[in-house]
């Protein structure tokens, strides 16, 4: 029999395979369990409530992100865990450890991290080939070079308290490729909280408004910022790294460049 083959994931954590590639696989991650079911649709067995694409995926259901469903999990006996450092906590992967699994934790903060780890997360974790879509993801953002001197923008993410993104956020890169210049960036924390008269007394030039973690709609969000430029962006397509980065510099753009005020757009 083959001897087990020892990889190391993006916390240079060692993760112990089979002697065989992965033919079970739980995501516990919205961005990887579409990544994965776009290369090898047959190759996962589960996937978390928030796991919303592709909207036919067919997979055992393994509760939340920050929650999942442990014992649920090693019912499946998959051959490997998804994982990432952000979105997942730490004690529930040590339980699936602990229990035998194999877990692969991804650690993404910018873009050029992403299509590093999702190919390594394919190739040599899932031992897949390289697809296609990734390939198109990379071509789709190397043009992408706006000028630093966008509006000056805050980025909600969260409502009661409010939070923003701040330094270090993959969101955060993919915005400043597109030309914002973020005023937060440079904050302590990745994801401060900062009380509505704070953010109003920055003068933002423009509010970035995504769907998800909190969503944010016309009606509710850009009412808190009279006078303020909104844009209303996709959650999807601005923080999971994925299929939807093929598209996203295009979708995300359009909405940065067509804010409104008051329920009306802004053309000029």
């Amino acid at each position: 029999m083959a001897d087990p083959t020892v990889l190391r994931d993006d916390l240079d954590l060692p993760v112990r395979l089979g002697p065989r590639p992965p033919r079970r696989v739980v995501s516990l991650v919205p961005s990887l369990t579409e990544a994965v079911a776009a290369t090898a649709p047959g190759l996962l067995v589960g996937a978390t409530d928030w796991c919303s694409h592709p909207a036919d995926l067919a997979v055992t259901r393994i509760g939340g992100t920050k929650n999942p469903d442990v014992p649920g999990i090693l019912a499946l006996a998959p051959d490997l865990v998804l994982a990432n450092d952000e979105e997942n906590r730490r004690p529930d992967l040590d339980a699936l450890r602990a229990a035998g699994l194999p877990v692969w934790v991804t650690d993404i903060r910018t873009l050029d991290d992403a299509f590093r780890s999702l190919d390594r997360l394919l190739t040599a974790a899932c031992a897949l080939p390289r697809p296609d879509w990734l390939d198109q993801a990379e071509a789709a953002w190397a043009p992408v070079r706006r000028p630093p001197d966008g509006p000056r923008a805050i980025v909600p993410v969260w409502r009661r308290p409010w939070m923003v993104l701040g330094r270090d956020t993959f969101a955060g890169d993919l915005l400043r490729r597109l030309g914002l210049r973020l005023v937060h960036a440079g904050h302590a924390e990745r994801y401060p909280a900062v009380p509505l008269p704070e953010l109003l007394a920055c003068r933002p030039e423009l509010v970035v408004l995504p769907d998800e973690p909190y969503r944010f709609t016309a009606q509710d969000g850009p009412e808190a910022f009279p006078g303020v430029p909104a844009a209303l962006v996709s959650g999807r397509h601005l923080t999971w790294y994925g299929p939807s980065l093929v598209t996203a510099p295009t979708v995300l753009a359009h909405a940065l460049d067509h804010p409104f005020t008051g329920g009306m757009n802004i053309t000029s």
